[in-house]
């Protein structure tokens, strides 16, 4: 659908509020407001990042709520007010004039501490899923730069965690960004570098796929269907993973979970033909490939 471009009131209501963010008494206002009309201001995001203060404002916000976090007593209001400060922050992560200068700046390290978080409350968990929301913009551009970044500043094992723990949305934005990171070269080649790091994505993955036995979620065994699809590129992975898959996903179990979706049983149908008629490469195997995976995932 089209729409029309921001009014010259709406800019200027815009420029106040950014404005406004550097007073703490009309901060959080300013972050609502801020918010509904990020849809409607396409250029938001080099507004923000250009203007005196205006990101020192938001990482005041996160910073503000690090004392909170152990022991857990966020609060749903204090959640929401620094959701909104996430969210623009993910405006900025998403825009192609802002992107690069965020990632520069290291400003998802501000970020990881919340991933950290363990608490199944509602207020920690919106606050996890918005801070992967930020995350999960960077990566949908497949730029080498973002997942060098991620690589070297290990946020794997965070997305690991809460693809074993979290909510079914965190559980598959967290999946989300482990596919785009498989999905380039360095990535793959980083988490297959050792037994170790495999195994334990395996693993988490092999647990996910029992889970969803359970609880089904066609968008998120799409997901975890296509991190088995990349996993297999790899020669070693490709071995390992000739006896480690769950047997879930080779017996029909989720037929009627992807019915309705033709990319997800496309991509499940190549991966079972791959592991089916691959023999082994010119490689080495991983060492001792299904002795950690299988006191986790059984047959």
């Amino acid at each position: 659908m089209y729409q029309s471009q921001p009014t010259a009131d709406e800019i200027r209501n815009v420029c106040k509020w950014i404005n406004d963010l550097l007073n703490p008494e009309s901060r959080e206002t300013a972050l609502n407001e801020l918010c509904n009309k990020r849809e409607r201001v396409p250029d938001l995001a080099p507004l923000l990042w250009n203007s005196f203060g205006t990101i020192s404002a938001l990482l005041q916000e996160i910073i503000n709520v690090y004392p909170l976090l152990n022991p857990p007593c966020l609060t749903a209001h204090q959640s929401n007010r620094l959701c909104n400060a996430l969210a623009l922050l993910q405006c900025v992560a998403s825009h192609p004039e802002t992107r690069n200068q965020f990632l520069q700046a290291h400003i998802p390290l501000y970020l990881y501490p919340f991933l950290h978080t363990g608490s199944k409350t509602r207020p920690f968990e919106y606050l996890r899923l918005t801070s992967l929301g930020v995350i999960g913009a960077l990566v949908k551009t497949d730029e080498q730069e973002v997942i060098e970044f991620l690589i070297k500043t290990e946020v794997i094992p965070l997305c690991l965690r809460i693809m074993e723990n979290g909510s079914e949305l965190s559980k598959t934005v967290a999946t989300y960004i482990l596919q785009k990171i498989l999905q380039d070269d360095n990535g793959l080649q980083y988490i297959c570098q050792t037994y170790d790091r495999f195994s334990h994505v395996a693993m988490i993955l092999g647990k996910m796929v029992l889970q969803l036995q359970k609880d089904q979620s066609a968008r998120l065994l799409k997901h975890v269907i296509r991190c088995y699809l990349r996993l297999a590129d790899n020669a070693r992975a490709r071995e390992a993973l000739r006896k480690c898959l769950p047997d879930q996903l080779k017996d029909g179990t989720f037929e009627g979970c992807l019915r309705e979706d033709a990319t997800a049983r496309k991509w499940l149908q190549q991966l079972i033909e791959t592991l089916e008629n691959t023999m082994q490469g010119p490689g080495q195997p991983m060492s001792n490939p299904t002795s950690i995976l299988s006191q986790t995932m059984p047959h």
